[in-house]
Parts: C-alpha cells; sequence; structure tokens
C-alpha cells in the first residue's frame, strides 16, 4: 500500500511539472510571437490650401514603428526608446524620390512630444520649421527650396499637423518585412521619378503595401482612371484587412493642430473631384456622357464609408496608440529618434495639457479647453 502511494504522489508530481511546462512554453511563444511583430500605418493626409483646391486627392505617407531614420536619406532598425519614422515620395526634395523622418517632427516640427503646440501660428510654425531644418535637414541640400503655392519644399516634410488633418490605418508588420524594406531602400538608387497622373506619392505608398501584402494593390480604372490616389489605397487596405484579421487593422485621427491654416478638407478621388468640384462644368459641356458617368460612379463607388464615423482621435502625448508597445513615463522624455542627440528647445511652446481637438468648438470655448 505504501508503494502504491508515494507511485501515485510520484505520477501526480510529474503531471504538474508537465503541465508547467507546456504552460512556460506557451508563455514564451506568446512573448516571441509579440515581440516579432510590430506595427506599420498607411497615413493617408487631406487636401489643403490652393494646391489641396486643384488636387483634391491628398498625400499619403507610411509609418514604421520597427524603422528608424539614420539620415533622411538612409534607414535603420529602431533601438529601444526610438518610436520609428514616416517614410513617403515628395516633388521638390532635391533628387530624392523618397525621405524619412522621425515620426514626432513629422507631425510637429518639434523633437520631444512634450514640446508639441496645442495652437500655432504662421511666425510659431515657421520658427520650429527653421529650426528643425537647421538642425536635421541641411544635408539634403542648403539650396532645398522651401517650398511655395504650387511646387513643394522641405517645409513638407514637418509639422504636417499643422497643415491638415491625418488619419492613420494601423496594421501589423514582421521583422522579415520590415528588414527587407531597409535594405530594398538602402540598396536601392533614391532618385526622383515624380510623376503626379502616375509615379505619385500614393504609387510608392502602394509599392511598399504590395511587399507587405503581395498582389493587393493594384491601379484602378474606376474610379481613378488608372492614377492611383490615398483614398484608393485607404480603400483597398481596409478591404484586404476584413478578409485577413491576423492584420489587427485599427483606424485612428490625429487632429489638425488650430490656428495656422483653414481646416483641411476631405480626401477625394479622381471621379468624386471632378464630379463634385467646378470641374462638373466644363466637363458636362464638352461631354456630357462622360459627366454622367463620373456622376454614376461616384454615387456607386465614391461614396464608400473608408473611415469610422468616430474614430480614436490621437494627439502627441498618446502617440504610443501607433505602437503594439506603449510608451512608458521614461521613454516619453526620451528624445524622438533622429541621426543626432534630440532636445527640446527651451522657448519652445509646450503643451499644458494631453492634446485635445477642439475644432467644433466657438473661439472663446477653444481658448478655454487649450
Amino acid at each position: 500500500m505504501r508503494s502504491d502511494f508515494w507511485s501515485v504522489r510520484c505520477m501526480a508530481f510529474f503531471r504538474t511539472i508537465r503541465r508547467s511546462s507546456w504552460a512556460l512554453l506557451g508563455l514564451l511563444l506568446m512573448l516571441c510571437v509579440a515581440h516579432s511583430h510590430a506595427q506599420a500605418a498607411l497615413l493617408m493626409e487631406e487636401p489643403y490650401g490652393f494646391f489641396g483646391a486643384i488636387n483634391p486627392t491628398g498625400h499619403n505617407a507610411i509609418y514604421f514603428e520597427r524603422i528608424c531614420a539614420e539620415t533622411p536619406i538612409k534607414l535603420r532598425r529602431c533601438q529601444p526608446g526610438e518610436f520609428g519614422a514616416v517614410i513617403s515620395r515628395y516633388d521638390g526634395i532635391g533628387d530624392y524620390d523618397w525621405i524619412a523622418i522621425p515620426l514626432v517632427p513629422y507631425l510637429y516640427s518639434v523633437e520631444s512630444a512634450s514640446a508639441a503646440p496645442a495652437r500655432v501660428d504662421r511666425v510659431m510654425v515657421t520658427r520650429l520649421r527653421d529650426r528643425y531644418h537647421e538642425a536635421h535637414l541641411l544635408g539634403l541640400g542648403e539650396k532645398l527650396p522651401q517650398g511655395g503655392l504650387v511646387h513643394g519644399g522641405w517645409t513638407e516634410l514637418i509639422g504636417v499637423s499643422y497643415e491638415r488633418r491625418i488619419f492613420a490605418l494601423r496594421f501589423a508588420s514582421t521583422e522579415a518585412q520590415d528588414d527587407a524594406l531597409i535594405a530594398r531602400l538602402n540598396s536601392a538608387p533614391n532618385r526622383s521619378h515624380f510623376e503626379l497622373f502616375y509615379n505619385n506619392c500614393s504609387d510608392f505608398a502602394r509599392s511598399i503595401l504590395n511587399e507587405y501584402f503581395p498582389g493587393t494593390f493594384k491601379r484602378s480604372i474606376f474610379p481613378d482612371a488608372g492614377m492611383t490616389t490615398p483614398k484608393q489605397i485607404a480603400w483597398k487596405l481596409e478591404r484586404h484587412a476584413k478578409r485577413h484579421p491576423e492584420m489587427q487593422l485599427a483606424i485612428f485621427e490625429i487632429p489638425q493642430v488650430p490656428g495656422y491654416r483653414h481646416t483641411s478638407r476631405a480626401n477625394k478621388d479622381v471621379a468624386e473631384s471632378l464630379a463634385t468640384t467646378p470641374y462638373a462644368i466644363p466637363i458636362l459641356i464638352v461631354n456630357p456622357l462622360v459627366a454622367g458617368g463620373l456622376a454614376v460612379d461616384y454615387v456607386v463607388r465614391g461614396r464608400h464609408r473608408i473611415l469610422p464615423r468616430h474614430p480614436r482621435i490621437i494627439g502627441p502625448m498618446s502617440l504610443s496608440e501607433l505602437s503594439l508597445v506603449s510608451w512608458t513615463e521614461t521613454a516619453r522624455s526620451v528624445d524622438n529618434p533622429g541621426s543626432v542627440t534630440v532636445h527640446a528647445y527651451e522657448d519652445e511652446p509646450t503643451a499644458t495639457q494631453p492634446f485635445t481637438t477642439t475644432n467644433s468648438l466657438p473661439l472663446d470655448e477653444k481658448e478655454k479647453h487649450e
């Protein structure tokens, strides 16, 4: 009897060890999976200003949590405490095809999230951009144009949230995918072949997304006449994510910082741009059939809702939501990634409270909230 008792106890002991081993193994696998995945986000940026009225399609860029900018034209893997970079194609940035800017400077022209202002004016925006340009962008060329009414320049690269509202469509990426993109962009010639109709910023985003989701992003005859537009890319990413929940797609709004420009406009595809703007009048006069076709295409396809009615709003101190791993208080105080040590200027305006959007409030009420 005593022998049987100890046999039972031994078997129970080994069963406990075996179960604990499987639990530990499962935990390790979960940690490995979590570590091997990061986040990227397609940024759909609204049109603004004079050029935005002429071409109301907007702009595309892509944010990568794991990819950082060693320089604006050289990529590397991020180090602990760094929060990734935004990569996009621009026209007028020397002869470069793409430029990479750390996330916080890209959005707010400052190098620490805590220094991002809650309200700006033209003088403040100019000062913030000039400081960042002098500190980090002179390597692109001292004679690089600033940009103006129609032609782009280095001001497009920083402080984007002062110009327009941005929607971030976040999706999961893997180490292998991100490493392959770093290797390809670093090794290929970074020479501009920008062309508004068939080699624009959305074509660049399309080529990158096809590396992550092969064969998914193709040109569309309708509603974009063979062009690639930000709204089209966002729609295809959303549609693909519905069939692949492992992408973990989430959509966020990064508000336009008030005070500098009028509110940016909603993104439109080509058919919508032609059917719902003054362009429709000469088209109707010259060819009523084409005008009718554009109107039908807009009604049938152009009104497809991409964005949720009330997306989650994120600001400078909540940008961690673009990442799988939340910022710690220590990480928040660490300077944003860049090719040099980052610092906040002593006389830079700082937000005294978490950033919120108050565009829907009267001006006097806005000031009470800022």
